[in-house]
């Protein structure tokens, strides 16, 4: 059964290098974007305004690097609050 989750391949790419950004990126937001790492960010703001600029409205995957209650949301309903907010 294929898996319809359109983040599973952003998941599985940050889990393969959590420990390499783990010594790399620690404490940084991170974007994944069809399962390719783009970069990190020093806050979620940034990495969300990177992605839209990039890549629309997703999805794509953004972490906190270190968190382990980071949620794994994509950055469209992340930012959008963020957006708003002038």
């Amino acid at each position: 059964m294929p898996n319809n989750d359109p983040l599973a391949k952003d998941i599985a790419a940050f889990e393969a290098k959590k420990a390499d950004l783990e010594k790399e990126h620690s404490g940084k937001f991170v974007v994944f974007y069809d399962g390719d790492f783009i970069g990190s960010f020093d806050s979620l703001e940034n990495a969300a305004r990177e992605a839209v600029a990039r890549f629309g409205r997703g999805p794509y995957l953004i972490r906190r690097v270190g968190d382990p209650t980071s949620m794994s949301l994509p950055a469209s309903v992340a930012y959008q609050p963020l957006h708003a907010v002038r």
